[in-house]
């Protein structure tokens, strides 16, 4: 299902940009680091899509105002943010109370687990410091899953930090990672759905401690920009209840 971002500005639109000179043409600009699949990548022709993106797509039809991708590495997103080189980040960011500091978030649109991953030949059972001692790890840099690695097991082991998550496949398929920690659907999609029998999960899903893995992604905004953050949490919550959000999800999610 693709959902296409509407041309015209409503009302709600042009009121959340009144302060603009060109408040009835204005484009709501969103950050995101791609490819994150499947939240967030590029079709082989070179089209965005994943489900951050048609879920961002139906939001701004529903709030009635046109939404254009900007693609930002993830290093430099929050202070792209910042430099208003977009007015929202929607990729896959986990809120927590540092971020908070930093930006104003949505309401949670998603709460994934984070997951272990290592190839299927792997002899490893569970991942504790001390089955991992001297592994090498594999984790996409300044994100959650980098953090609890650095802090659990960086004593142990050595922690390689990838710009990317296709980067760290392309190590982990070369054999010089023993094992990686990503949100489990973008593992699942990049590792496990797309090698079939070349990886496996190791132990369980992960979700704790919310120092961590805070309380599920949301988009962010500047401080100020509360006008906007609230429009679309009343869009999210109409998409959820209208159905929408639930046909997107399934298409992601759900077995077919």
């Amino acid at each position: 299902m693709k959902i296409q971002t509407i041309l015209g500005i409503s009302l709600i639109g042009a009121t959340l940009f009144a302060g603009s000179a060109n408040a009835d043409v204005r484009d709501i600009r969103i950050g995101v680091d791609v490819p994150y699949e499947p939240m967030e990548f590029r079709t082989p022709d070179g089209e965005l899509t994943g489900f951050d993106i048609e879920l961002g797509n139906a939001l701004c039809a529903e709030i009635g105002i046109q939404c254009e991708w900007v693609v930002q590495g993830w290093d430099g997103i929050i202070p792209g943010l910042m430099a208003r080189k977009y007015d929202a980040i929607m990729s896959s960011m986990t809120i927590n109370d540092d971020r908070r500091k930093q930006v104003l978030f949505s309401d949670p649109y998603f709460t994934p687990p984070s997951a272990w991953f290592a190839p299927a030949a792997s002899d490893i059972e569970m991942p504790y410091p001390q089955t991992l001692e001297g592994m090498t790890i594999g984790v996409q840099r300044g994100t959650l899953q980098d953090n609890y690695v650095t802090d659990n097991f960086g004593d142990v082991a050595d922690v390689n930090r990838y710009a990317t998550a296709d980067d760290m496949v392309l190590d982990m398929d070369a054999g010089r990672l023993d094992i990686v920690f990503l949100d489990f659907p973008v593992g699942k999609a990049t590792l496990i759905d797309s090698k079939a029998g070349d990886y496996k999960v190791i132990g369980e899903m992960i979700t704790e401690p919310k120092e961590y893995f805070g309380d599920g992604f949301g988009i962010a905004f500047r401080q100020r920009d509360e006008e906007l953050a609230n429009a679309f949490n009343e869009a999210l919550a109409t998409l959820k209840d209208n159905g929408t959000y639930q046909e997107i999800y399934s298409d992601y999610f759900e077995a077919k």
